[in-house]
């Protein structure tokens, strides 16, 4: 069976009970609180204390005491017995009478009261009368189809109403107003107020003994056909399915959320939850079975028993050792009703979080997160199945007792690697869930740390998401476990989210120079130039320029920002003049300004024209191809004339001859501006063509410069353009003597391959197309294959044929 619900122990023998009377037989029993009333078959009646015992084993036990007994003074068995504990009376039902007796001396009352002519009686649970010192009671009278409501005192009897059935009744049960009768052929319910009665369902009474047993307000259990344990409520309604017992059940009770049924062999036991046999408990010979207030009592004709519950939270946590969840889920909600609502939610809570452990222990993933969601469980209960997703400063213990018997997911998985990854992808997906829950509510150090090294061992996108948003990663235990997995870019992000952009930097840098191996993000250089541009820490993106301007991937908008920063840094340390620094920071401008061709050049002359930096200025003019702007800035306005010749010189690295030559000449030109012509830009000019002759037209310079210059003053620079013109007239000599004996070679090989003559006859074919010639042109190839000129010019691969000849046959 799935649960032991119950547990079958001695309480009255026969021995204690009849002494050496072998023939005597129990026929009914009462229990009202500790005292125990038995009704032989001799007439008497027996009255017992009944105390339970915890042995030192932690078994319970009960110890009986006899207190006295009485001989009604009658022959006939006592048939039935019903105890009034307001009244301190008990009914004996014996020889169709109910005699009202004392609870303590069972004494008969000394008014007499009786009842007579009753067949069977029973209690009213649920009375209407409103009197606690009054009991109801309900008989089958002797009289045929005739039931009889009592009002019972403490020294009297009252007869209120006398019910009419359609059928002779074997069988009542009595609930506030309502009757539910076994009649000869079916069940019935009747308001005996009102006399409205509701059949419900067919019944034979002489093929079996009818079972009606009251288990709730206005609904009742019984004994139905085919061997089932029907419910039916006073309006004949069934709102519960119904059990299925053994066709030979002699007997029933309800002991919530249980049906047990007793037959001539077993005490069985059924859910009222799922309609299921939960237990079978061997019992020979029984033929009483009674629930008193919760305890039941079952007997055979010589012994009694009590078939004590176990406690429904032991029979919970039995089934969860089983590994049978649904069942304990099920039977933990059917005890709500019998458990106080604090209590039973932290019972339930703990029980949901309990199974959810062995639906995880049995790969049930869908149905573990769904448990563990119920029960709001702590998160750290199932990280700690993976020890080295705890933070290392975590001081956690697990509840007591444990919600499970395992270790650690090792112990779990016994070592199965594929077990291993699919809990670690569930605890990914469990803890991404609740991180946005209250469930993650002071825990989320844990929850972010595990995903992260989670994520970082799978190398999960998700990485990426997390250190981006706002998280509780543990600094120290992340930052080891992503170097462990070589996740440096991330390891960045770390760096960043928690202020140090510094260490965050240095990683990148180390990635993209290939000192450090990561392929997590192949832009990761544009990533750092577009962090350097929002970065509002000047110096750490000074610190990194130098670097980031040297790789060949460059960004306008991080070349445009450096810009504006260096700029805005110049004019402050002008403002400070602070001569060192400007020093620096102007050459780190200029240097910018010079190599790099992405920033945006309109933007930096809008902010340097109304200033001094006329430097700066013609450098920017110069990459608009302004040069004249630019080389007149030079010249007049800082008279800079060397900056002026390198500004020709560093324009022009990469160009051909002709560019250099023309900013030459225009330099010249700015220089001897007749408007601004003075003796210095003269010598400027002199010096600019003496010492570079090469860089100029010799033609156009003097048609340029000023007719009263001397011939001594430009000496060098004519004597320069002679040897220059000299120099160049035998290069061209030179490569033309080069180029006519190279010619010679060619035409020597060329007569060398058409020496020998080449035959050819309406006999030769094609070596590519195997067709005759039909016309004296052909290809003669080095290896003697003869081809049309056609199939020749048409053959794009033959790696063999290294030289072709063109000839014309000989006739």
């Amino acid at each position: 069976m799935s649960v032991k619900a119950f547990e079958l122990i001695p309480a009255v023998d026969c021995e204690l009970l009849m002494g050496d009377r072998v023939r005597i037989n129990i026929e009914c029993i009462e229990c009202c609180g500790k005292n125990l009333f038995i009704g032989s078959s001799d007439c008497y009646i027996y009255h017992f204390l009944l105390a339970e015992k915890i042995s030192t084993t932690g078994k319970l036990t009960f110890s009986v005491t006899k207190q006295l007994c009485r001989h009604l003074g009658l022959k006939k068995p006592v048939n039935e017995l019903r105890a009034a504990s307001a009244l301190s009376r008990l009914m004996v039902l014996c020889d169709n009478t109910i005699t009202l007796t004392n609870m303590l001396n069972l004494e008969p009352v000394p008014t007499g009261a009786k009842i007579k002519g009753a067949v069977t009686f029973t209690v009213n649970q649920n009375p209407v009368s409103g009197d606690p010192f009054c009991v109801e009671v309900c008989i089958i009278s002797v009289k045929r189809r005739t039931i009889q409501i009592y009002m019972v005192y403490e020294d009297r009897v009252q007869i209120v109403k006398e019910v009419c059935t359609p059928e002779q009744p074997f069988a009542v049960t009595l609930d506030g107003y309502f009757l539910c009768i076994a009649l000869t052929t079916q069940y019935i319910t009747m308001n005996y107020s009102t006399g409205a009665s509701q059949d419900l369902f067919p019944y034979n009474s002489e093929e079996k003994r009818p079972i009606i047993r009251r288990i709730g307000r206005e609904e009742f259990l019984l004994a139905g056909p085919g061997g089932l344990g029907m419910f039916a409520t006073a309006a004949g309604i069934s709102q519960r399915a119904p059990v299925r017992w053994s066709e030979k059940v002699i007997e029933a009770a309800v002991c919530f959320p249980y049906v047990v049924a007793l037959d001539d062999e077993f005490v069985t036991v059924h859910s009222m939850l799922d309609q299921q046999r939960k237990q079978t408990l061997p019992f020979r010979d029984g033929h009483i079975l009674q629930d008193f207030e919760g305890r039941l009592l079952v007997a055979t004709h010589k012994q009694v028993y009590v078939l004590a519950p176990l406690p429904l939270e032991r029979q919970i946590q039995d089934l969860l050792v089983s590994h049978k969840v649904e069942e304990a889920l099920v039977l933990a909600k059917g005890a709500r009703k019998n458990i106080p609502k604090d209590k039973f939610q932290v019972m339930y809570r703990r029980i949901l979080q309990q199974a959810g452990f062995i639906q995880f222990a049995q790969l049930q993933f869908l149905e573990a997160k769904e448990l563990f969601r119920k029960s709001q469980l702590d998160v750290r209960e199932l990280i700690s199945l993976f020890p080295l997703l705890m933070p290392s400063t975590s001081m956690f213990t697990r509840s007591h007792p444990p919600l499970h018997e395992y270790a650690d997911l090792n112990q779990l998985t016994q070592g199965d690697q594929e077990k291993i990854t699919k809990c670690k992808h569930f605890l990914m997906s469990y803890l991404n869930e609740v991180r946005s829950t209250d469930v993650a509510n002071g825990y989320m150090e844990y929850i972010d740390t595990a995903l992260l090294k989670l994520y970082a061992e799978a190398n999960h996108e998700s990485l990426l998401d997390l250190l981006v948003s706002e998280n509780s990663c543990n600094l120290k235990d992340s930052i080891t476990w992503l170097e462990k997995h070589k996740k440096y870019f991330a390891l960045g992000l770390l760096y960043h989210y928690n202020g140090q952009d510094d260490n965050a930097l240095q990683l990148w840098v180390k990635i993209v120079n290939g000192d450090l191996q990561d392929t997590t993000r192949t832009d990761l250089f544009d990533y750092i130039v577009d962090f350097l541009s929002f970065c509002p820490n000047r110096d750490m993106v000074w610190k990194y320029a130098d670097w980031a301007l040297q790789k060949n991937e460059e960004k306008e908008k991080f070349h445009t920002h450096l810009a504006v920063l260096y700029l805005d840094e110049v004019l402050q340390l002008k403002m400070r003049k602070s001569s060192e620094a400007l020093k620096l920071m102007q050459a780190k401008l200029r240097s910018l300004l010079q190599q790099s061709s992405l920033y945006r050049v309109q933007l930096l002359i809008g902010k340097i024209k109304d200033t001094d930096l006329h430097m700066e200025l013609a450098i920017l003019y110069g990459k608009l191809e302004e040069h004249d702007r630019a080389l007149h800035i030079l010249v007049h306005n800082i008279q800079d004339f060397e900056a002026a010749k390198k500004y020709c010189l560093w324009n022009s690295e990469g160009k051909d001859d002709a560019y250099r030559r023309r900013l030459f000449h225009l330099l010249l030109s700015v220089y001897l501006e007749s408007a601004n012509a003075n003796d210095r830009l003269y010598m400027a000019a002199v010096d600019l063509l003496n010492y570079h002759p090469a860089e100029f037209d010799a033609v156009r310079v003097l048609q340029l410069v000023p007719e009263t210059w001397s011939m001594s003053l430009l000496a060098p620079f004519l004597i320069g353009a002679m040897r220059q013109s000299i120099h160049a007239d035998r290069m061209t000599q030179l490569t033309l003597g080069l180029s006519r004996s190279e010619n010679m070679i060619y035409k020597c090989d060329k007569l060398k391959l058409t020496r020998n003559p080449v035959r050819l006859s309406d006999k030769k074919t094609c070596q590519i197309c195997c067709k005759p010639f039909s016309e004296p042109a052909f290809v003669h190839y080095p290896n003697g294959s003869l081809v049309h000129t056609h199939c020749a010019a048409s053959r794009r691969t033959n790696t063999i044929l290294a030289s072709v000849s063109t000839c014309t046959s000989q006739t």
